[in-house]
């Protein structure tokens, strides 16, 4: 018996909490060998598939329920800390937000088997006003499906699990700086590639002063907000003068957008990755007065701008003629 299993064994309760735990609360951790692990030795009876579960989804359930917690007490400071400590800061709150719009409160469920959205949609749920009751029930449908489902799989295939573990413990004491070595270049490749991403994206960003003092000036401004509709629904209210759009429509509608106008872009992450990705990617197409505001609606309503209760359902967001791109009358 190699050193894995003995220690898996021995310590197959708390070392699956505390995987399981440090995943759920946002670690880079896979907990996923683990539990394909614990499962394998509880498809020779060497360990207890009730334990493996329970403690499993009892870790789950706690680092939710601590993410709900700050979620419901401080809502989108707590999403804005998450987005800027994110490996991937331009997917951290707007796919999770993308995913509740599609599938509801489900989307706790689907969450689960998407890492990065697992950390964000507990607090998501919190901050939106969901019911702790029917955050409970949904969080532990999908902790269940994701615990049961990887442990199920160990089960299944337990006997090749178990020549992979005896023959990674056969490295001895390199197995572990063979994993410790795997993670840290895995969170090291991730962090090059969020700073280049940040790197790229900074171009010239409008403040909420000088967008203000540009309305108050009457200037002629295109303002777009991007956030998604699952957001705007719970606070429907945008920057006076604003229209709603997504990142695809203006995608495919390139074409429409005017040259001679400045547009102003804003989403609600505290990098405006959004936004600036949007705008790096139309200068490159050669719309170049565009500009991502700074802090985004947030930053807008820190200030005490005035806002108004937004179209969400225009037809036509951009408000300009696909020919000469003057705006519609």
């Amino acid at each position: 018996m190699n050193e894995i299993t003995r220690f898996l064994l021995s310590h197959g309760g708390p070392v699956l909490f505390s995987v399981v735990f440090l995943e759920q609360i946002g670690l880079p951790l896979p907990a996923v060998p683990w539990l394909l692990a614990a499962g394998a030795l509880s498809a020779s009876g060497r360990l207890s598939a009730w334990l493996v579960l329970s403690v499993s989804f009892l870790a789950c359930m706690m680092a939710d329920s601590i993410w709900f917690y700050l979620g419901r007490r401080s809502g989108h400071r707590v999403l804005g800390l998450l987005c800027r400590i994110s490996l991937e800061p331009d997917s951290c709150v707007r796919r999770t937000q993308e995913m509740f719009s599609s599938y509801g409160m489900r989307g706790l469920v689907v969450a689960k088997f998407v890492p990065g959205l697992s950390t964000v949609a507990p607090p998501l749920a919190g901050s939106s006003g969901v019911k702790l009751t029917r955050f409970l029930f949904f969080d532990g449908m999908g902790a269940v499906l994701y615990v049961g489902g990887f442990v199920l799989l160990g089960v299944l295939f337990g006997h090749q699990l178990n020549q992979i573990i005896a023959a990674f413990g056969s490295l001895g004491g390199g197995a572990l700086a063979l994993v410790v070595a795997f993670v840290a270049l895995y969170v090291g490749y991730k962090y090059f590639q969020r700073n280049r991403l940040l790197r790229d994206l900074r171009v010239a960003r409008i403040t909420v002063d000088e967008l203000m003092k540009k309305q108050e000036a009457g200037e002629h401004l295109l303002i777009l907000d991007l956030r998604s509709s699952a957001e705007l629904t719970e606070n429907p209210y945008m920057i006076r003068g604003a229209r709603h759009t997504t990142v695809d429509e203006m995608g495919r509608r390139q074409q429409e957008i005017p040259r001679d106008r400045e547009i102003i872009i804003y989403c609600s992450c505290p990098n405006e990755v959004s936004s600036a990705r949007l705008a790096l990617l139309l200068k490159r197409k050669g719309i170049t007065h565009v500009r991502p505001l700074l802090g985004g609606i947030d930053a807008w309503r820190e200030r005490k701008f005035p806002t108004e209760l937004g179209d969400v359902g225009a037809k036509d967001a951009l408000g300009t003629n696909a020919v000469s791109g003057e705006p519609k009358q």
